[in-house]
């Protein structure tokens, strides 16, 4: 079984990229099919070398039995839907570990690729920095594979965010989809679906090519759900982490599901003044942090990011921000939301790289944007 299903992803991961057949050209199908190989590498290195709570979710879910499975499917959001979403094929399959971060791993890749589909159709010329092409080199960062196939939260938040801003493009046509990925959202980590209500709401009302009457009707139904949902995000936000060891109480089992290893080496930013906060959210770790090879890698990557990012302030980034698409401008407003409120709350590196990669490919595809823009005003002139 675990055999068959692995073949299977890798088959349904190759039709999935051929879908998009009639919307990409041939040039960006073979990326694709290499940014999926490169995913599936970094799904392997996560389930044989990284052990996290990712091991946890997939073990905890093997030993439950269908009373702890109506129990988790019936608890407050987080750890207890991931469980609950795990128990068939963990359980009832009786799936390996390596074949459950396949899975995630596809869940990830898919959300990638709607991410490299927004590009396509967003930037309309490929922009450069330093006479080199930054898409689609910049959706082969690391990171942004490392934390997007592990079996857990972050891989599906991703696909989450990843499907909701897709959807957001036609929102009339694919209104299933932005519903879908705000549901799911919420029942992983609701904060995350308020973020998103609230930064492609903001964005929507701004907008300059729409109506006032849309703006405010579209902008009052986003705000509207965000208000609803509120006391349950306030309630999340206390049990989160306080579910864990209740589960572990009820089932009277032995593993651990969040492990803190890579909290405990990871450095304090606790006592840390507010803009270092925000920058260590964005850029860190940097080589000063170095503990390990994936630290050196992430040390590169962020530094590209560092002097990437600095180049866009540098050169009217509210000009540019103010010519962005509405999608292109929710996804800053949502990492900026983001980034004041994880900077401020989470107290270490370690955590902080994991909720960043929720926010970075609207970074990435704002950076794309902005080089593009303005080659595109330097072309005009």
């Amino acid at each position: 079984m675990n055999f068959f299903i692995t073949i299977l992803i890798f088959v349904l991961g190759y039709l999935f990229i051929q879908s998009f057949a009639e919307k990409l050209s041939e040039e960006n199908l073979n990326t694709l099919k290499k940014l999926f190989l490169f995913h599936i590498v970094f799904g392997a290195y996560f389930c044989f070398f990284v052990q996290g709570d990712a091991v946890g979710y997939w073990k905890q879910a093997k030993l439950m039995t269908y009373t702890d499975f109506i129990y988790s499917l019936t608890q407050d959001q987080g750890t207890y839907f991931i469980l609950a979403l795990n128990y068939y094929p963990s359980n009832i399959l009786d799936l390996s570990y390596f074949t459950g971060t396949m899975i995630y791993s596809l869940i990830g890749f898919i959300g990638l690729t709607y991410f490299y589909v927004i590009a396509v159709e967003l930037i309309p010329n490929n922009p450069k920095f330093k006479g080199y092409y930054l898409f689609p080199l910049l959706f082969f960062l690391p990171n942004l594979h490392f934390w997007s196939c592990a079996v857990g939260k972050d891989t599906l938040l991703f696909f989450c965010i990843a499907i909701f801003t897709y959807g957001l493009m036609q929102p009339f046509k694919r209104m299933p989809m932005i519903i879908f990925g705000l549901l799911l959202a919420y029942f992983i980590r609701p904060h995350m679906t308020l973020f998103m209500l609230l930064g492609f709401g903001m964005a929507y009302f701004s907008g300059q090519n729409i109506s006032v009457l849309r703006r405010i009707l579209f902008f009052g139904l986003m705000i509207g759900i965000a208000i609803a949902i509120l006391p349950m995000v306030m309630q999340f936000a206390r049990i989160e982490e306080a579910s864990l060891e209740s589960f572990d109480k009820f089932s009277e089992t032995k593993v651990a599901l969040l492990s803190k290893a890579s909290a405990g080496s990871a450095v304090d930013i606790s006592s840390y003044p507010f803009p270092l906060k925000v920058f260590t959210f964005l850029f860190r770790p940097l080589f000063f942090d170095i503990n390990g090879i994936p630290s050196v890698l992430a040390s590169f990557e962020n530094l590209l990011l560092l002097v990437l990012s600095y180049t866009v302030l540098r050169n009217k980034p509210v000009q540019t921000f103010k010519n962005a698409p509405f999608v292109i401008q929710g996804m800053i407003y949502f990492l900026i939301i983001g980034t004041l409120a994880f900077s401020q709350s989470l107290g270490n590196v370690g955590i902080m790289i994991r909720m960043r990669n929720m926010f970075l490919p609207g970074l990435l595809i704002f950076i794309f944007w902005h080089f593009s823009y303005w080659h595109s005003q330097e072309s005009e002139h």
